[in-house]
């Protein structure tokens, strides 16, 4: 066993455990500790006054309220129809469902700025889908929700896909055969499995959904107090020179967002935990 051990070790692909460690704080604290401690940084030259009343302005909470609404409401819609089309593309044989796999992946192709255009003029009132709605969408805060849903459902789908997979039809048959219904077949035996990576999804969506831009500023309308998101009120504040109000609001945003994201990881480790009982 020792010697087996001490074999592997030698032949082990990557290099050495301190090595690739080293390497790996490295490249995180350039890529992600640095731009985030200059954040920090530069927040804390505000006094606590001026902090509060950069991060709590009417107009900066109702960017929050928008935000974070439409962002947990467009994940949840993902987590709920990304199910539905992943257990499609994983357990039924249909005609183009490979072009159907690939439009999937449009969000990651497509470039942002293109998807705002693009949804701006099919849900505008006047465009091939707005036009036929009783209610408006584009230029209005159920645009942002549109646009938030449109980037994160691959998140999820993809997320699923590799879990469904290994999914064997054989525990629906034998739940079947032990006398339960189609919903008791779902919600005891199957839910529990996907339910880690659902949440994962779930959590992807979310995050991706929080920092969007480029999609959103052109079908939100960007009316103060209405339809302006976080993101565009920081660059907003960015290009007037205030740069300590716009490092105050993304402070808060990245705290919260890890703060919701640490407890969403939370609850996969107690679902997993529940499974493993």
């Amino acid at each position: 066993m020792l010697f087996t051990r001490t074999l592997l070790k030698r032949h082990s692909v990557l290099p050495g455990f301190d090595l690739a460690l080293g390497f790996t704080l490295l490249y995180l604290s350039f890529i992600v500790l640095l731009p985030l401690s200059a954040a920090f940084l530069k927040t804390a030259t505000m006094t606590w006054p001026a902090f509060w009343d950069a991060v709590t302005s009417p107009r900066v909470l109702a960017s929050y309220r928008l935000t974070f609404g439409a962002s947990f409401a467009a994940a949840l819609m993902n987590a709920v129809f990304g199910l539905v089309v992943a257990w499609v593309l994983v357990r039924y044989e249909f005609p183009f469902k490979r072009l159907v796999d690939a439009l999937v992946d449009l969000p990651f192709a497509l470039p942002t700025a293109v998807a705002g255009i693009a949804l701006t003029a099919l849900y505008a009132q006047n465009g091939w889908i707005g036009r036929y709605l009783p209610f408006k969408v584009s230029f209005t805060p159920l645009g942002v929700f549109v646009a938030l849903t449109f980037i994160g459902l691959p998140f999820v789908v993809r997320t699923l896909q590799p879990v469904l997979e290994d999914l064997h039809k054989e525990i629906e048959e034998a739940a079947a055969t032990l006398g339960a219904s189609r919903l008791q077949t779902f919600t005891k035996v199957i839910f529990p499995i996907i339910s880690p990576a659902l949440l994962t999804g779930f959590a992807l969506a979310f995050a991706r959904a929080l920092g969007e831009y480029g999609s959103v500023i052109f079908i939100a309308g960007n009316m103060p107090l209405i339809s302006e998101i976080t993101p565009l009120l920081i660059i907003t504040k960015l290009e007037q020179y205030d740069y300590t109000g716009a490092t105050a609001i993304a402070v808060v945003m990245l705290v919260s967002a890890f703060a919701l994201l640490l407890a969403i990881n939370g609850l996969q480790a107690w679902t997993r935990a529940r499974q493993g009982r």
